[in-house]
């Protein structure tokens, strides 16, 4: 996922608390070849440890991509079908940097973890339908590692690591956070999106050949945010190499072939994305009626994004130039110049538009979690989890990766028409990847023959209208009503059954028709849907509130500032101030955006 700064402030505080122990190298990984002659070390991962459903096997463990880079994985079984002829779906998160132990622990994995520390089963996991295997990408993400070595987080920059002489935590570190991490080289990992897809086809190629029992000659990707820019260049790439081993030019390798592409939130185009941060905020507005700049306010940022020299030409001078100083000069720019704003001024959650900055979720009890020994040793860890590496987050910054539209588009074309079924879903509550930006990347991807087809409701099983699809053939986008950025969080039972109804071939708005015949959806030309303010957090959140997946609000709880006050303008500065972030909060902040590190 692209950054937002709570979240990115709680990762600082949990690096420095959560993580306290060296971790020990396992000595119980079984070793096997994958296909492409690539080694893999893995181990059946105890009961408990996250799948509940008795009889349900998971297993980890790590690919060996090229020296000092091995990536880590985790696999579940399929609980409602037979896991050996169930279909293979895989999932990573964005970033870039951010671990894919985020989809499992908090969206669409077959457990949760509370705040007291236990395991607490999904009943909407993905792998109700599909074999699912989690891939922390690229080397040093999660619990992937290029060289584990003794450290220390520095309490000058907590996203720093400094190397420990062994495994033993000095004085001066002695309230730091001390123990076994990979080491920070930027020469062991990717710098791009285009840099790392062939460590992820190396990744694919490793498992399925250690895994035939649950391999496919077809399978399932799905990711989120920056799964914008992976999602259609990685599987590119798979297509490419497919042709090379056709053609006998890749001795070893296997043949994989895609058969689904599904995007939350992405992230695809920054020229069109950038600008839809004024379109969701100020112009026409989001359908949550909130409006959330004063007139200054939204001057300002018009300036920023259209101004002369701002932030549309430096992204336009990116694409023409291809530099990596200048787009990386954009990139940061337009972040800072416009889609900043709402943290700085308005002071609101990036991920989910009606709570405050600061709010709880998606609950991030997994991180504690992943760092226990017990935990550890269960999954053959090498080295203490993060949840995001600012390493690769530099990595990325450096050449500018984030402003660039890397051909995702063109990339997502040539998919469909390769006959992948591709569905674009996006939470419309989101700001960071909004539904705006995604609905325009979906009219410039499918054409004038999908403009032209019609939104429809989406059915479920709970007969609740949870949003609106627009699909012509193989090509879908889907707006899901009062969900933030992760929807398998905000609304699992729709994401399941999405999920489900394109890994199947079938129609997103119903799932009763196959999508190969000309299927078109119906309806009006847009959607209008507007949920209003109900369900929008004038007032702090409780960091012990639990999100109701119901009313699509936390639980009821006491504000300390009722909701009319704050919607009045003589309180306006008042609320401002109330959750004004620290000056150490705003240091952390410019450290970790400027890495690009986000979840």
């Amino acid at each position: 996922m692209k950054p937002t700064t709570s979240r990115l402030l709680a990762l600082a505080g949990t690096l420095s608390s959560a993580v306290a122990q060296f971790v020990p190298a396992p000595t119980d990984l079984i070793k096997t070849k994958g296909f492409y002659d690539l080694d893999v070390r893995y181990k059946q991962v105890p009961d408990g440890i996250c799948e509940l459903t008795p009889g349900v096997k998971s297993y980890s463990g790590y690919v060996d991509v090229a020296e000092d880079q091995s990536i880590f994985w985790w696999f579940f079984e399929a609980r409602n079908q037979d896991p050996t002829t169930a279909p293979l779906s895989v999932w990573i998160n964005g970033g870039p940097g951010s671990s894919s132990m985020i989809g499992l622990f908090q969206e669409l994995g077959p457990c949760g973890i509370d705040g007291n520390g236990s395991v607490v089963y999904n009943p909407y996991a993905w792998n109700n339908v599909s074999n699912m295997l989690f891939i922390d990408h690229p080397t040093q993400v999660g619990f992937s590692y290029s060289k584990p070595v003794p450290a220390y987080r520095s309490s000058a920059s907590p996203s720093n690591i400094v190397e420990l002489p062994n495994a033993t935590c000095p004085d001066y570190a002695s309230n730091l956070a001390c123990g076994t991490y990979s080491t920070q080289n930027a020469s062991n990992t990717a710098n791009s999106t285009l840099a790392a897809a062939p460590s992820m086809w190396k990744t694919l190629q490793g498992f399925f050949g250690a895994f035939p029992q649950y391999s496919r000659h077809e399978f399932n990707f799905a990711t989120e945010s920056y799964g914008g820019h992976y999602g259609p260049v990685f599987n590119e790439y798979l297509e490419e190499q497919n042709a090379l081993i056709q053609a006998g030019k890749l001795p070893g390798a296997h043949y994989i072939k895609l058969s689904t592409l599904l995007i939350g939130n992405g992230w695809y185009d920054p020229l069109i994305q950038y600008a839809a941060y004024y379109n969701f905020s100020i112009y026409p507005g989001n359908t949550y009626d909130y409006d959330v700049y004063n007139d200054s306010t939204k001057a300002q940022i018009y300036n920023a994004m259209y101004g002369t020299g701002n932030c549309y030409d430096m992204t336009v001078d990116c694409y023409t130039s291809g530099l990596n100083d200048i787009c990386s000069a954009s990139d940061l720019f337009c972040f800072a110049e416009v889609e900043n704003q709402l943290d700085i001024i308005a002071v609101r959650d990036e991920y989910d538009i009606r709570e405050p900055y600061n709010d709880p979720f998606p609950y991030t009890f997994f991180v504690d979690y992943l760092n226990t020994p017990k935990v550890q040793q269960a999954v053959g860890a090498f080295v203490n989890y993060s949840e995001s590496s600012s390493t690769v987050g530099t990595a990325f910054t450096t050449t500018g990766d984030d402003d660039r539209e890397v051909g995702t588009i063109e990339d997502v074309k040539k998919l469909i028409k390769q006959g992948v079924y591709v569905v674009e879903y996006a939470g419309d509550a989101d700001y960071n990847c909004n539904w705006f930006g995604g609905q325009v990347v979906s009219e410039e991807t499918g054409g004038p023959s999908f403009v032209s087809a019609g939104y429809e409701n989406i059915s479920t099983s709970d007969d609740i209208v949870h949003g609106q699809v627009k699909q012509n053939g193989n090509f879908a986008f889907v707006r899901i009503y009062e969900s933030g950025h992760e929807v398998p969080f905000y609304q699992p039972l729709v994401a399941l059954q999405l999920f489900e109804r394109a890994i199947c071939g079938l129609d997103i708005a119903v799932g009763t028709e196959g999508i190969w015949n000309g299927y078109r959806s119906v309806g009006p030309p847009t959607s209008t849907f507007r949920e209003g303010n109900a369900t929008v957090q004038f007032g702090p959140v409780p960091a012990t509130a639990i999100y109701n997946t119901t009313t699509n609000e936390p639980n009821p709880y006491n504000h300390t500032v009722s909701k009319r006050s704050l919607q009045d303008k003589a309180m306006s500065k008042r609320s401002k101030k109330l959750f004004k972030p620290t000056p150490e909060m705003k240091r952390l902040k410019r450290e970790f955006k400027a890495a690009r590190g986000g979840l």
